[in-house]
Parts: C-alpha cells; structure tokens; sequence
C-alpha cells in the first residue's frame, strides 16, 4: 500500500490590515490543490487564532484546508512552493502548514 501524507494548510480570512480576504483568493488556492491531486477537504467553520509577540495581543481568522496524498518528495516541494505563493498572494508574513504521516485503513 503506498504511504500517504497528510498536508493541512490554515488559510486567512482577513489581510493583517483587518479587510476581508476576497474569496477568489482562497476558491484559487483550492482549485490550485484540485488540479494537481484530484481532490482537497476544507472545514466551513472558520478556526480563530490568538497569540501574543512581546507584549502585542494578534488575532486571526482562518479556513483550515487538507489534502492526503502519495508521500513523495515531489508532493512535498509541491506544498513548499505553494506555501511561498500562498504568503504573497496572501500578503502574509506566514502561511501556517503542516504535515504528518496518514495511515489509509
């Protein structure tokens, strides 16, 4: 069986400025994930964020976007790259991304 990858991105819903995110921005990104797996999972409820740099209290909406895929290492530069697209069209200092290993029952 081939081993699998889980690759869980957060997406923000609002630029550091406090505007909304457009929703062409994140309906790309999904159809950016789409076209090269067949397939991507997001949660509708929006995950709220709050954490603390020096003494500033920062705050954060976001979309929670995950895609299981064949662990290659051509899969995992695909997200890598992705992430730098992400923080420009984001204009985000940091796109949160994480991955782990998914066992397929």
């Amino acid at each position: 069986m081939t081993p699998y990858r889980r690759y869980e991105l957060l997406l923000p819903l609002r630029f550091n400025d406090g505007s909304p995110v457009p929703e062409a921005l994140v309906d790309q990104t999904i159809e950016e994930i789409k076209e090269r797996f067949g397939a991507i999972s997001l949660e509708s409820q929006s995950i709220l964020g709050s954490w603390k740099t020096g003494s500033a209290e920062h705050h954060d909406e976001n979309l929670r976007l995950f895609a299981d895929v064949p662990d290659t290492p051509e899969h995992r530069q695909f997200f890598a790259d992705l992430k730098e697209r992400l923080c420009e069209r984001f204009q985000q200092l940091e796109i949160w991304l994480v991955t782990h290993p998914v066992e397929v029952l």
